[in-house]
């Protein structure tokens, strides 16, 4: 998959100190994958969830470190892409205002 965009996984792990060995093994993980669907996401990250977001369309919920933190992102299966839209920690992720702004 190819992952827009790795600058942003940077920035989560300046950030989010703890999560950064997470981060890393979802982006080498990722990287390499060829998914042409959620199941078989899930055999790789077996608590990524689809959830639908305020504006209708659907994003993953990849559960990281734990389920410390949470990775959100928008997989285009048919393009081979895969966009990181936010990175929360599980006592924000909680608060489902992030569903709002997607």
């Amino acid at each position: 998959m190819r992952i827009i965009s790795k600058p942003r996984l940077t920035l989560y792990a300046q950030e989010h100190p703890a999560a950064k060995s997470a981060l890393e093994h979802w982006h080498n993980i990722t990287k390499h994958a060829h998914w042409r669907d959620l199941a078989q996401v899930r055999a790789v990250f077996p608590n990524t969830d689809s959830v639908k977001v305020k504006s209708g369309k659907t994003v993953h919920v990849f559960n990281l470190k734990g389920n410390a933190y949470r990775l959100i992102a928008a997989i285009h299966y048919n393009r081979g892409k895969i966009y990181v839209l936010q990175f929360l920690p599980h006592a924000d992720y909680s608060k489902d205002r992030w569903k709002e702004s997607l």
